[in-house]
């Protein structure tokens, strides 16, 4: 039973992804007799309601980035559907794909290349308006300078470059961009990876200012469980490709349900000693699989300590296994049998 099966008796939803694929053709040879693809996104299964925050965290490769291109139609699906708003975004084109990427916006990962040097920044934020036809003239030199005030940017640097920024204001100048047309859903892919921790959390902290006061949506993708910890509601795992536990950052992070979960949770370093003391820490044998030839059964079987037969052969499904905790495991651990105790409330 996947999770949109689960929470289709939601009171509202903004976006759903039912058995979403997406496979890159890795075949070697002029020919490319012998096909072979790389399966970035293998078949998962999303829900977001409106006006919260789904968080999706992974080791790098696991797929979450791919699914944000393509939620955003940066990559053409293999297969499956993305609905928003009840509509399949696949099945649009020109001018209605168009309007509705004007409600799909995105904050990029690097706050530096995501931004055209030889523009200002009074033209960067102002671009989405005019390509829009929003506004222009006077309109539109108020409204850039009142989405500079939102983001914590001093009106003065509407003329300057992107390279006279640090890292985290380059990153408010992407936000503000992102925001101008005031969309309903905000895809973030690692918007806070390459910023240094103090800032990290002046732009979380600014993110989760602006959802309240712009009644936005969050596909906020990264690797690090704190950053997703501190601006999810509810929060994905990924591994190779495949969905493997969906459930509210509450219960994730008191007990997760899946081993590879299990193993994220006990990387996340501890600042009080008597909790450190007690963390059961657990170490990830090996490195993840190629996606180009994944594992049989459970992806995550080669690595599991507790991994047996039937995970070797069967591949399990995305299964609520306690109300609004899902998880892909055939033999999932028990709530509290692990380290979930004592994270959250640091």
């Amino acid at each position: 039973m996947s999770e949109v099966k689960v929470m289709e008796k939601a009171d509202e939803y903004l976006l759903e992804v039912r058995g979403l694929k997406k496979y890159f053709d890795v075949s070697e040879g002029l020919l490319k007799r012998n096909k072979q693809y790389l399966k970035a996104v293998d078949g998962i299964d999303l829900l977001v309601k409106k006006g919260e925050t789904l968080g999706i965290v992974g080791e790098s490769g696991c797929g979450k980035s791919t699914t944000g291109n393509l939620i955003m139609q940066l990559l053409e699906k293999t297969e499956g559907e993305i609905i928003f708003e009840g509509e399949d975004l696949s099945t649009l084109s020109g001018e209605r794909l168009r309007k509705k990427r004007a409600e799909i916006q995105m904050i990029f990962q690097d706050p530096y290349s995501s931004l055209n040097p030889r523009m200002r920044v009074f033209d960067i934020i102002a671009e989405p308006l005019v390509t829009h036809g929003v506004a222009k003239g006077k309109k539109l030199k108020e409204m850039v300078h009142e989405l500079m005030d939102v983001v914590g940017l001093d009106r003065s640097y509407a003329r300057r470059f992107p390279h006279e920024f640090s890292g985290g204001q380059r990153q408010r100048i992407g936000i503000a961009r992102a925001i101008a047309l005031k969309p309903k859903l905000v895809v973030c892919d690692e918007p806070v990876s390459a910023l240094d921790v103090s800032i990290q959390a002046q732009i979380l902290n600014l993110m989760v200012k602006l959802q309240k006061e712009f009644d936005l949506t969050f596909i906020f993708i990264a690797h690090g469980l704190p950053a997703v910890k501190h601006i999810s509601d509810r929060i994905a795992v990924m591994y190779l490709g495949k969905v493997v536990e969906v459930t509210t950052k509450e219960q994730l992070f008191d007990g997760p349900l899946h081993p590879y979960t299990e193993g994220l949770l006990s990387a996340v370093p501890l600042a009080d000693p008597t909790l450190r003391d007690k963390k059961k820490r657990i170490i990830l044998e090996g490195d993840m699989p190629s996606p180009a030839n994944p594992p049989s059964g459970c992806r995550f079987h080669p690595r599991c300590v507790y991994a047996q037969d039937k995970c070797k052969v069967d591949v399990p499904e995305l299964h609520e296994k306690n109300p609004g905790h899902m998880v892909a495991c055939h033999y999932p651990l028990a709530v509290g049998s692990s380290m979930g105790t004592g994270i959250l409330e640091q």
